[in-house]
């Protein structure tokens, strides 16, 4: 079981690693546009960012669930919270892969802050589950 809360634990960090740099590749991408710089680069950088962060999410979530089901059924009311901050997670996530596929578009339809704002969901949502794994307060 250790073996697997650590590739558990490798493969969250990675995807969270992502989540929270592709919104600076939104920012930098709708302020160079802006500035009438070239960012077709920083589209294909967003695009393969989010084709990786796909396969950590799919093997943190696949952990997650052989941990929960083989091992956690049985817990406190903090995994059913977890979980539901996780989906949330998700939902950011597919979110930010729309916002990849507008950018290889060549357009982003909000301006730098509002990216700057939205960069912020994944830390709240993050602090909230690392906040139901160490202390499980119920």
């Amino acid at each position: 079981m250790l073996w697997l809360k650590t590739f558990h634990i490798l493969f969250v960090m990675s995807w969270m690693a992502g989540i929270f740099y592709l919104p600076r590749i939104f920012v930098h991408f709708v302020e160079g546009q802006a500035a009438g710089e070239q960012v077709t680069r920083l589209a294909i950088m967003g695009h393969k960012l989010y084709r990786f962060m796909n396969i950590m999410m799919v093997l943190a979530i696949g952990t997650g669930l052989w941990l929960w089901f083989g091992y956690f059924l049985h817990t406190g009311g903090w995994i059913h919270a977890k979980v539901t901050l996780v989906v949330l997670m998700l939902v950011y996530h597919f979110w930010a892969g729309r916002r990849v596929k507008e950018m290889q578009q060549g357009h982003l339809d909000h301006s730098g802050v509002y990216y700057r704002w939205a960069n912020e969901i994944p830390l709240f949502l993050t602090i909230g589950i690392l906040i139901l794994v160490v202390i499980k307060p119920f």
